[in-house]
């Protein structure tokens, strides 16, 4: 048999071609109508309202406003005081879980004596719900019986009770630290997974050319870390940047507008004021920043990618 009698036969033929995408398409169809639901509508149908003027308790009416409600956002004072909130609760919540987790993960690393048990225990913060967490850092920052006025007292750091949550000045970095302490095992434990795929010939060639601890965690660690560095950064940004469960609870955004965030701010929109238009508005626009800061993300992961 020649060569072009045997790609032929091997050929499917159109018929068949036809039913096997037509197969392909029939087994796909559950994903994206699941995909579509859960995704596709939701984003819309937040455009639709955006530009609309729809009142929770008038869901039936819907006024065309176009651009109005994206414009009395840009008026309002207390938006641009929530974004510039959002901006510092995102960058140091992120930047203080990154450093935290990677010394933990650098320390889970580690052979030690009940090693196991302890990386369990350290999933504990971040294996719990926001509203227990949220609950025991208003037990430990209570300026009447909190542990942290206490244990300050006792050392002489303070001479009366402080309340954390009530002060302006304090109120947004109590929260942060309440959120930093919940989500560094994230990171702890997707780095320590990067770790682990390091070879340890690398270490090894390291400490045969002279190199101490920091140089081997500078020229073998951090570079072979920095595409799982990027990847949890970028998804802990977009997690916490939409994140208000603690400071809901906490501080419910006081005193006055000192934790308040963009999240919250369309919540409040949304179902205090009973706009859900407004609220719709002030979420898109976060979404576009974020959609943005993917777009870095992947510029950057892309330039990662090039120079290895």
């Amino acid at each position: 048999m020649t060569d072009d009698a045997r790609a032929g036969a091997a050929r499917p033929s159109p018929s068949r071609a036809r039913a096997d995408r037509a197969l392909a398409y029939l087994l796909l169809a559950p994903a994206c109508v699941l995909l579509m639901g859960l995704i596709a509508y939701p984003l819309l149908r937040a455009v639709w309202l955006s530009v609309h003027d729809v009142r929770l308790l008038q869901l039936g009416t819907a006024t065309y406003v176009g651009a109005a409600q994206y414009l009395a956002s840009w008026a309002d004072p207390v938006f641009w005081t929530s974004v510039r909130q959002t901006v510092i609760w995102t960058v140091g919540i992120v930047g203080a879980q990154l450093v935290f987790g990677m010394c933990g993960a650098l320390l889970l690393n580690k052979p030690f004596r009940g090693r196991a048990f302890w990386r369990g225990v350290a999933l504990i913060p971040w294996a719990s719900s926001s509203v227990l967490v949220a609950m025991m850092w208003l037990w430990l920052l209570d300026s009447n019986y909190g542990v942290l006025n206490d244990v300050l007292r006792r050392l002489g750091l303070l001479h009366t009770a402080f309340a954390w949550l009530a002060e302006p000045a304090t109120a947004l970095p109590a929260v942060m630290l309440a959120a930093v302490w919940q989500g560094t095992p994230f990171f702890a434990v997707m780095l320590l997974a990067g770790l682990q795929a390091i070879p340890e010939d690398l270490y090894e060639a390291a400490r045969i050319d002279g190199g101490g601890g920091w140089a081997a965690f500078r020229y073998v660690t951090l570079p072979l870390l920095r595409p799982t560095i990027l990847i949890t950064t970028m998804l802990r940004t977009m997690w916490i940047a939409n994140y208000m469960d603690l400071t809901f609870v906490m501080t419910g955004g006081g005193p006055g507008v000192a934790t308040l965030t963009v999240p919250l701010y369309a919540y409040f929109a949304a179902y205090k004021r009973l706009a859900i238009g407004a609220g719709a508005a002030v979420a898109m626009q976060l979404a576009v920043a974020l959609a943005g800061a993917v777009l870095i993300y992947m510029r950057l992961l892309g330039s990662v990618e090039a120079v290895e």
